[in-house]
């Protein structure tokens, strides 16, 4: 059972989010990483792309490397910008061709100069239509649970979200850090007639300033009790430790709201994902 779709009809999941590595030395990070997070069991692992499809070949390298070298399962993301329908179609072959049967349809982030991206789409629903259409793929889109910061308010937001899931299989949110932004993520979409399993992303925090310049990109807000938690931290290790903590409670009361599934962004770091596991313990289960 490779599909995500069928690993969340059968159960809760867990999995992890890495982004490719842009050195030799980032490369064994990035592969030690895996091996010590593979006997976690998770049901599937993400593998992010560059901004205008940047890191297309080298997200492509990744998930070819954990098919034929590991035993976790890679879902691949693909961004609308900076891609044409023919870009798409010779990745999702090449992606049939290695074994891969989930995609994550994005849409990416817009140029840093604030130029008119390249490519043929100019949406993700654009771009999840199509890979659908292929019917090789269970394929998920992003969720925003405090609204994409491209969008105009919140019910187009909405509704917009809605129109994707209802061709997905699931999808995958934006890190936050108070389980009322899920719950209201959730009820807004049954309210439109919604169903499709919504994967919260969790981001544990240990850096501060990483996390600002990360929040700022993402639309997240990072609330003033975190702020102060972590900066009554008197060192790095404390810090670290706090914010280990902070991740596993709102692990914990996202699966007591209901969470079909947790899904970590490791930062290619396989320390804090690993204790949160221990702290959840059989919550998990």
């Amino acid at each position: 059972m490779a599909r995500i779709a069928d690993k969340l009809a059968a159960g809760r999941t867990l999995s992890f989010e890495f982004f490719p590595p842009k050195s030799a030395s980032a490369q064994m990070t990035l592969g030690r990483t895996v091996a010590e997070l593979a006997p976690l069991g998770p049901d599937f692992v993400s593998i992010t792309y560059g901004a205008g499809g940047s890191d297309r070949h080298r997200t492509g390298d990744v998930v070819g490397w954990m098919r034929t070298e590991t035993d976790v399962e890679p879902m691949a993301h693909i961004t609308c910008v900076g891609h044409t329908r023919t870009d798409v179609a010779a990745l999702l072959v090449d992606y049939r061709r290695m074994g891969v049967e989930n995609i994550l349809a994005l849409g990416g982030d817009l140029p840093a100069d604030g130029s008119t991206p390249a490519g043929d789409y100019r949406y993700a629903l654009d771009l999840l239509a199509d890979v659908a259409a292929t019917g090789c793929f269970s394929v998920g889109v992003a969720a925003h649970p405090e609204v994409h910061p491209r969008s105009s308010d919140r019910a187009t937001d909405r509704k917009h979200l809605a129109d994707k899931l209802r061709i997905a299989d699931f999808a995958i949110t934006q890190f936050f850090f108070d389980v009322e932004h899920y719950t209201r993520l959730v009820d807004e979409l049954a309210a439109l007639g919604v169903d499709k399993p919504i994967v919260p992303g969790i981001m544990p925090v240990t850096n501060l300033a990483q996390i600002h310049r990360m929040a700022k990109m993402s639309g997240s807000e990072v609330p003033g009790w975190l702020v102060d938690r972590l900066e009554s931290a008197r060192t790095d290790a404390e810090a670290k430790r706090i914010g280990m903590e902070l991740a596993s409670a709102l692990c914990i009361d996202l699966i007591g709201a209901g969470a079909p599934g947790l899904h970590l962004y490791t930062l290619n770091r396989s320390e804090v994902a690993k204790q949160i596991k221990v702290n959840l313990g059989s919550v998990l289960v």
